[in-house]
């Protein structure tokens, strides 16, 4: 029977304080204590059920990371202020001086800059390579290794990693397989395929509304439990706290996540096929010329279709930016950096998200500076919306 994450969010049920059907939110960074002893066994762990600091945890905090370990099959989830509170107190968990991380080569662009630019200082090195080869990842590998780390879908060339078979590489090796899944939720649950740790950017499609920042680590409780440890933590002392309101805020958008997922999908396909059929270089999961296309269609979950983003590539920087310029003036969507938002979203990621990424290293993994990333929205009309998207490239000289 295949794993129905939609069913685990539906079936959560927290009464509020009142009664409400949302649970209440806990607007307080301190919590009291009845005896002494009691706050002395909360600071060594020693007691569940208790809240000393909302650095540390919260319920409402709890709640939400509750939420999203069902959803993503897991035992435990911790949830953090960012989507790079949460990569980074992964690897700061899991890496000390002298260790080594074979990473995939495209990844989000702070991510890449973390590992590039700030690990070093620390004395944590990085191979970067190309994930969709098993035998590259394999060599890539040494005795300090102590993490795979990759996304489901990259970002932005949406290459797929085939988790499967990285995960029994990882056992192999006895190293961790560490998968962001942002661009992916729902479609495709990581820990089911293998992943040891599933890492989310909240901001994006979970929430779905661009008005807060978040992050989630989705685990093991014995892991999920060493990121909060009070002495050595991670998570704990760097702080990427995230604040109660919108620990609540997000829970209750999960509540529509399916339905957002599945119309972000059915639009995203319908615009990638047009765009095929008008000879436009498109990059999509879910047309069948996609490289990874039969990969990412054995491990998706049922019914959630092949997401939301798609690619274009254009002839030139000049030629993606007037293109992106024209179809905001034309209200098509917005010229932005993220995804997962009601309205398309669209940048050059070269020169945005990616722009960490140093341009001899994005030619050769073939990001190229016309290359233009779309979030699709949730437009009702996606027909509406693809007319207006030609006129522009008419317009613009593109077709």
């Amino acid at each position: 029977m295949s794993f129905k994450p939609a069913d685990f969010i539906q079936d959560i049920q927290n009464f509020g304080e009142f009664g409400g059907v949302n649970p209440s939110i806990s607007d307080s960074a301190t919590y009291t204590f009845l005896a002494a002893k009691t706050m002395q066994d909360t600071f060594e762990g020693h007691t569940e059920g208790c809240y000393l600091y909302s650095r540390h945890a919260s319920p409402s905090t709890l709640y939400l990371g509750d939420a999203l370990a069902k959803m993503e099959g897991t035992e435990s989830a911790l949830v953090a202020g960012s989507g790079m509170g949460a990569i980074t107190s992964v690897i700061l968990q899991l890496c000390k001086a002298n260790d080594h991380i074979v990473s995939s080569r495209t990844i989000y662009g702070g991510t890449y800059a973390f590992m590039k630019n700030f690990l070093p200082r620390l004395d944590i090195n990085t191979s970067f390579v190309d994930i969709t080869s098993l035998e590259k990842v394999e060599a890539a590998i040494n005795s300090k290794t102590k993490m795979i780390y990759c996304e489901t879908i990259s970002n932005p060339l949406l290459e797929v990693a085939n988790l499967p078979a990285l995960s029994k590489l990882a056992e192999k090796y006895n190293i961790p397989l560490v998968v962001d899944n942002t661009f992916s939720p729902l479609m495709v649950s990581s820990s089911h395929l293998g992943a040891t740790i599933t890492i989310h950017s909240l901001t994006k499609f979970i929430n779905g509304t661009n008005d807060t920042i978040g992050g989630v680590v989705c685990g093991k409780k014995e892991f999920i439990d060493s990121l909060r440890n009070v002495n050595d933590g991670a998570a704990m002392l760097l702080g990427p706290v995230m604040d109660s309101l919108r620990a609540a805020q997000i829970l209750k958008n999960m509540r529509s996540l399916a339905l957002r997922m599945r119309k972000h999908s059915d639009n995203a396909l319908y615009l990638a096929e047009q765009f095929q059929k008008d000879g436009l270089s498109v990059v999509y999961p879910g047309l069948e010329n996609h490289k990874g296309h039969e990969l990412l269609k054995s491990m998706l979950n049922e019914s959630y279709g092949f997401g939301g983003l798609l690619t274009l590539e254009l002839e030139s920087l000049e030629k993606a930016n007037e293109l992106m310029e024209l179809m905001q003036n034309r209200n098509i969507g917005y010229l932005a950096v993220s995804l997962g938002f009601y309205k398309t979203l669209f940048s050059a990621s070269g020169a945005s998200t990616s722009s960490e990424i140093p341009e001899e290293e994005q030619k050769e993994m073939g990001l190229s500076k016309g290359l233009i990333r779309f979030s699709i929205g949730l437009d009702d009309d996606i027909v509406r919306t693809y007319k207006s998207m030609k006129a522009c490239m008419q317009e613009a000289g593109i077709l």
